[in-house]
């Protein structure tokens, strides 16, 4: 009890935290400034392929998600955040709902046939959701996701079993519980549906998602764990976002290579 009650504790306060960093939301997207004129070959080549949507988390503000921002765009990619309605709080699908313009929104604005997503957490469901119930395939080349509850969480579950309600009546919470009609609904039938190559990203010591093998889905899935290559390599929830290992291996799906974490990468 002890250990449900320190997760939810510490799950709660980091939400707040994020939620406190800043008021950025997902505006109409516009192409990043240019880069310095002596780009690699690989630079190059990744300023052509697909701009990159980094699709944020519940409570997670856009300004959070910079630093894998920044990563992206140091490697050519034209790259944009999308902060999720309402800071995630309310219902996936209405998210995805609109996850949906912002997605049309950047393929305008770059003249780019697909995109790329890189979702953390929540929004890796949203993006599903978009890719499997709303026709989202045909705009979206890669999926990538950090930590999503892909079958749920019993940190979801904690809220109600410690009597506090159900999730405190947050609606995306209830959604993201193990066995909630939502996920049996996302997760019927193929999980990785369409011409998208799908990958997904888990770390042993995730916080928020347990257990942590709910974060891998199936159907042809290129399921990583980072520990599974680099044992000593300690990546918490949100360290999914900010870690070195975890990004090189975000850079690999991207050009479809094969699973090679740099696990000394900063």
């Amino acid at each position: 009890m002890l250990l449900r009650k320190t997760v939810l504790v510490v799950s709660l306060a980091t939400a707040a935290l994020l939620a406190s960093a800043g008021t950025a939301t997902a505006a109409t997207p516009t192409t990043p400034a240019a880069t310095a004129p002596a780009a690699t070959a690989a630079f190059a080549a990744a300023a052509a392929a697909n701009p990159v949507i980094v699709v944020g988390g519940l409570s997670g503000v856009a300004v959070a998600y910079e630093p894998i921002a920044a990563r992206l765009r140091a490697d050519g990619y034209r790259t944009f955040i999308y902060q999720l309605p309402g800071l995630g709080l309310g219902d996936i699908p209405t998210s995805a709902r609109a996850f949906a313009g912002f997605v049309e929104q950047v393929r305008a604005s770059t003249g780019a046939a697909t995109a790329d997503l890189v979702a953390h957490s929540e929004g890796g469901l949203v993006s599903r959701y978009y890719l499997k119930r709303l026709g989202g395939t045909a705009s979206i080349g890669r999926y990538v996701s950090l930590g999503t509850p892909q079958y749920g969480t019993y940190v979801a579950n904690i809220v109600a079993f410690l009597g506090l309600g159900s999730c405190a009546g947050v609606v995306a919470c209830q959604q993201m519980t193990i066995g909630s009609a939502f996920l049996a609904d996302l997760n019927a039938g193929d999980d990785t549906p369409g011409s998208v190559r799908y990958t997904t990203v888990r770390t042993l010591q995730d916080e928020l998602v347990r257990p942590t093998g709910n974060a891998a889905v199936n159907d042809g899935a290129t399921n990583v764990l980072i520990q599974a290559y680099c044992p000593l390599r300690v990546v918490g929830h949100l360290g999914l976002v900010l870690d070195g290992t975890a990004y090189t291996i975000v850079r690999g799906a991207l050009t479809d290579g094969p699973v090679r974490p740099n696990c000394l990468a900063v």
